[in-house]
């Protein structure tokens, strides 16, 4: 399961990282439990583009994990906690990536923008990887100007409804 935890990772977590086997075998790689995980380097090592649209990302993940071991023991759930683990499944599957199958920053700001921002809300889980794949494609097809705005990582406040726009 560790083999999988580039040595990048380890470093911006001073090597303190929990992994947890059944993040691994329900296929997030690295299995990292970001809840129990400790940093010293923290958003500091995120460029700033990534901080301003994946900020909450943590936040919600952690949430769904918290949420999600309750309610394996309930099955009377409000529709509010059935749309926060609808939601945390969403992301989950939205963040898994293949062996040697890598995103740039461009790609990964408007993918995770549309995780966060509840633009896949109306998508089945079972539908992600499908979805995330065509919008890849679409992306590096036709949003060449979007890709360089995101790059030159100069943030405007248009910069996020040109990402739901497209």
């Amino acid at each position: 399961m560790s083999l999988l935890t580039s040595t990048n990772v380890i470093s911006i977590t001073n090597g303190q990282i929990f992994l947890e086997a059944k993040l691994f075998f329900c296929g997030v790689h690295p299995a990292i439990n970001v809840g129990l995980s400790v940093s010293r380097v923290g958003s500091a090592a995120q460029t700033k583009i990534m901080k301003k649209f994946a900020g909450s990302l943590k936040l919600y993940l952690a949430q769904y994990c918290e949420v999600a071991a309750f309610a394996q023991f309930g099955s009377d759930l409000d529709a509010s906690t059935r749309f926060l683990l609808s939601c945390g499944a969403c992301l989950t599957e939205l963040l898994k990536q293949g062996q040697y199958q890598p995103l740039s920053t461009e790609i990964q700001v408007p993918i995770i923008y549309a995780g966060v921002n509840g633009l896949l809300d109306s998508i089945p889980v079972d539908q992600i990887t499908q979805w995330e794949g065509e919008f890849c494609s679409h992306l590096t097809s036709s949003q060449g100007a979007l890709l360089e705005e995101i790059s030159g990582g100069n943030i405007t406040p248009e910069l996020g409804g040109n990402i739901k726009g497209r």
